[in-house]
């Protein structure tokens, strides 16, 4: 039950492979792309612990040469400064042009690995093998790359795409369940914004708030369908010039969240989840969309055990002073992306300050 998808950027091209034991494959599936020998693998010690041995193994039997640098895991450690430290094993290993970056982990492992090998040597070969179900349908695909700053989430960063990002759904066995909702998110972003069979499809589900209840057969078809989401608009839109802005639906409002509660109180995927329920708000006020359709998106982030309501501790007015240092912010005005029915939505700058603080309040 293989699954590949192909990204066609016209000067980056390359595949998505969602394979269920595709993990003990991974060498094999390196030698199609012609890499140098040495391969640095970065993780986090526990995602290493679990499937750093069959990586490695499965490398070396395909002659690569592994080097492993963990960096522990979470936002916190989003930081340059583990990138210096990613810089300085390349530059004991000597890793050259033709060597490779392969990131074994979440987004954050993925988001880093790649700002790396944007930067070595002005650039060398990217790999992606994402292990959260987050990053299997958003960060490993589509090239954004980068790190946080103190007063801001990703603000430090390139576009940069891997060579192959092989998913191996197998892997999400051992992902806790907070982190599998965490993904919901994410894939629940793909049927508002984009795929509205795929919404439909996560409300007929018995359940969708953890591995374990989900089929083989449906986590296929929602890793095919949002991966194929993500393919769709990043082939449009590289570099976020248009289109690409949609895939930020819930992140505004999210990463304002995520950023005054330091990463810490909130996984993205939990903030991303209230920053849907906030949107799904301002583009009821707006008419954009029907009341129902508003209750509708609402049910299924409950349904997938995700939080709905802005963290008690926060003021609402820091939250909106936070957006104002969005990337998505552009001739002093906050962008948001709103739909206008489930499978579609717009990016407006019409909403005011009034209008955002209304939507937080519920």
């Amino acid at each position: 039950m293989q699954t590949t998808i192909t990204v066609p950027l016209p000067n980056s091209p390359y595949q998505v492979e969602i394979s269920p034991g595709g993990l003990n494959k991974l060498g094999e599936s390196l030698l199609p792309l012609k890499l140098g020998k040495k391969v640095l693998l970065v993780s986090s010690p526990e995602i290493f612990a679990h499937y750093g041995e069959i990586a490695v193994k499965s490398l070396q039997k395909a002659n690569f040469e592994v080097i492993p640098h963990l960096i522990p895991a979470g936002e916190s450690y989003k930081t340059l400064e583990s990138i210096s430290s990613l810089y300085d094993t390349a530059l004991e290993h000597y890793l050259e042009r033709s060597s490779t970056l392969l990131a074994l982990g979440g987004g954050v492992i993925g988001d880093m690995t790649g700002f790396a090998a944007a930067t070595w040597l002005r650039g060398i070969n990217f790999i992606q093998v994402p292990t959260t179900l987050l990053a299997m349908v958003d960060a490993s695909i589509g090239g954004k790359t980068g790190v946080n700053h103190p007063k801001g989430k990703n603000l430090i960063g390139s576009f940069y795409q891997p060579r192959l990002v092989l998913i191996d759904p197998l892997v999400l066995k051992t992902l806790p369940v907070r982190e599998f909702r965490a993904g919901m998110a994410e894939v629940i972003k793909y049927g508002i914004i984009w795929d509205a069979e795929l919404f439909e499809r996560l409300e007929q589900a018995t359940a969708i708030d953890d591995f374990a209840t989900c089929s083989p057969e449906l986590l296929q078809f929602i890793l095919t369908r949002s991966c194929q989401a993500k393919v769709d608009v990043v082939s449009q839109d590289e570099k976020e010039a248009g289109i690409r802005a949609i895939l930020n639906y819930g992140h505004t409002i999210g990463h304002a969240v995520e950023s005054l509660t330091g990463y810490t109180l909130l996984n993205h995927g939990e903030a991303v989840a209230i920053g849907m329920i906030a949107a799904g708000r301002l583009a009821s006020q707006l008419s954009l969309w029907s009341l129902a359709e508003e209750a509708l998106q609402k049910l299924l982030i409950e349904k997938a055990g995700l939080p709905t309501a802005i963290p008690s501790q926060l003021n609402l007015k820091d939250i909106l002073e936070a957006l104002k240092s969005d990337k998505k912010v552009k001739a002093g005005k906050i962008r948001f992306i709103l739909p206008k029915q489930i499978g579609e939505v717009i990016i407006t700058d019409q909403v005011s300050a009034e209008m955002i603080l209304s939507s937080l309040q519920k």
